[in-house]
């Protein structure tokens, strides 16, 4: 059988060191370390990023404690509505937002002027004066939010190959864990010793000052982050081309949509894929069951100690998963494992539940506060961020959404709908975990342990059924015929066929071998 031509693709990179296609295997890897080193660099704006995120909606927590709440004359059920109601705004956007990412030839330029506004309107939080204008403000947060870690999450997928993916989401992620430590001490640094300068309250302070440097990393977030493999500015035209190239080997398929794709065919291909919907219940449960995040200031204080004192005590906590969390996913990528990676962190984290259910004394409630945390090392990482001290869902599964973009890889369209409505459903688990932290089950708070404990062990099972799915679908993989392909498919394979310079024969084969990760 005869080559597909290879003119076009050899068109493109007419001019450009043709370093990388000439089939040199070590100059092949020097060229692709050279472009990954200038890929991982830009990931820094991504994690300095998700840690303003994060602080960003944490900063109310703080806040509470220093006088937020009888400032504004808030009611309990007010604070949470407040607390909670950034997700009423921020899930039903995730999806049309990553759609717009997927379909816009700038996504820089979109995730960075949501960054500046929405540190706009964190800064106006400190401006507040009841009930109505904080709640105005949180819904607003919510929308501008609901571009980022989608959308971040949606770029790396179209950047790094599945044996790169889960170290890259959970560095990014790993700047949202941070945030609960860096958030800790910012805010008894500014709640501290801030109160009263220039006739006003501390914990507006707090806002003005996070709100403001938010503002600065999104002006910068415009030059920093990239587009996509085949548009990005500051890569030449060589590395550009070995950008996708990376991608159709990582796959056996080009990282195209269909040639007549709508912007709405990604949704329809998402919503018809079983897998999609138990990820998205995965990540309900998950997010369910780390909603003591979200509380853990206030959980922190029930050990006895002054303000000062439990925002300090309640920053290690989250050094220890952070830590874990990368080393968990550099080596899930190396043994592209998904599964096992992911469920022992909550089998640990179960472990804590227990004790914080068993027993009140200091030492040991402390001690499953570290336990819990880290659950967020394994799937705890949605991917994106929290109401009071999270990220909404995301760091309930630093390598879910790794695991997501492993299991529903091509088309682009259909994946970045998934990353999305796996994240907007965490996100929702995230709302209603926001009530199950009430007032009158304190200090104990027994029936809120119980319910995280149960919903933990609903995320085992659902993840427990995505393997098995995974391993049926790796089974029929094996058994592929180009006859059997249907059209979108096959023009996948014919692309990465023609990238490589071999038959479609040779790229069908290879596709075989290339079985998702589970």
């Amino acid at each position: 059988m005869s080559k597909v031509s290879r003119s076009g693709f050899a068109e493109e990179v007419k001019g450009a060191c043709p370093i990388q296609f000439d089939n040199h295997p070590e100059r092949d890897s020097c060229t692709e370390r050279r472009l990954r080193r200038k890929l991982d660099l830009r990931l820094v704006p991504m994690i300095l990023l998700a840690m303003m995120s994060s602080m960003d909606r944490i900063a109310i927590t703080f806040a509470r404690l220093k006088g937020l709440q009888s400032d504004l004359h808030l009611t309990d059920v007010q604070y949470d509505t407040v607390i909670a109601v950034v997700y009423a705004s921020y899930c039903p956007a995730l999806v049309p937002s990553n759609m717009f990412v997927h379909h816009t030839t700038r996504p820089s330029i979109y995730i960075g002027c949501c960054v500046v506004i929405w540190g706009i309107i964190s800064t106006l939080t400190g401006l507040t004066k009841d009930y109505d204008s904080i709640i105005t403000c949180r819904v607003l947060l919510g929308l501008a939010e609901a571009a980022f870690y989608p959308g971040c999450s949606y770029l790396l997928s179209s950047w790094y190959t599945h044996k790169e993916l889960g170290l890259r989401t959970t560095l990014m992620f790993t700047g949202g864990l941070m945030a609960h430590a860096f958030g800790s001490l910012c805010a008894a640094a500014v709640l501290g010793t801030m109160e009263g300068i220039l006739h006003i309250a501390a914990w507006r302070w707090l806002f003005f000052i996070e709100g403001i440097f938010t503002v600065a990393v999104g002006i910068l977030t415009m030059w920093l982050l990239p587009d996509y493999p085949h548009n990005t500015r500051w890569l030449s035209v060589e590395e550009r081309n070995l950008a996708q190239l990376r991608l159709a080997k990582d796959v056996g398929e080009a990282d195209i949509d269909s040639e007549n794709a709508s912007i709405f065919e990604g949704l329809r291909m998402a919503i018809t894929d079983m897998k999609a919907y138990l990820f998205m219940f995965l990540a309900f449960s998950l997010s369910l069951s780390t909603s003591f995040t979200n509380f853990f200031p206030t959980l922190t204080a029930t050990l006895g100690y002054s303000t000062t004192a439990t925002l300090l005590m309640a920053a290690p906590p989250w050094v220890l998963p952070a830590i874990v969390g990368v080393v968990n996913a550099w080596h899930s990528d190396r043994t592209g494992e998904r599964f096992f990676h992911s469920v022992i962190y909550c089998w640990i984290s179960i472990i804590g539940l227990v004790i914080s259910l068993s027993t009140m004394a200091t030492a040991a409630r402390y001690f499953a506060q570290y336990l819990m945390a880290l659950s967020l090392s394994g799937m705890c990482s949605h991917w994106t961020g929290g109401t009071r001290n999270r990220l909404p869902f995301v760091l309930g599964g630093i390598l879910l959404i790794a695991w997501v973009a492993d299991a529903i890889p091509r088309p682009p369209g259909k994946r970045s709908v998934a990353i999305a409505l796996t994240m907007g459903f965490g996100n929702a688990g995230t709302l209603v975990g926001s009530y199950i932290w009430k007032e009158s089950w304190s200090p104990q708070y027994h029936p809120s342990f119980l319910i995280c404990l149960c919903s933990l062990l609903a995320t085992v099972v659902f993840a427990f059924i995505i393997r098995a799915m995974q391993r049926q679908e790796n089974k029929h993989v094996e058994h592929l015929k180009i006859d059997g392909l249907d059209k979108d498919e096959r023009q996948r394979i014919e692309k990465a066929a023609e990238m490589e310079g071999v038959t479609i024969d040779d790229a069908l084969r290879r596709r075989k071998q290339l079985l998702n990760s589970y």
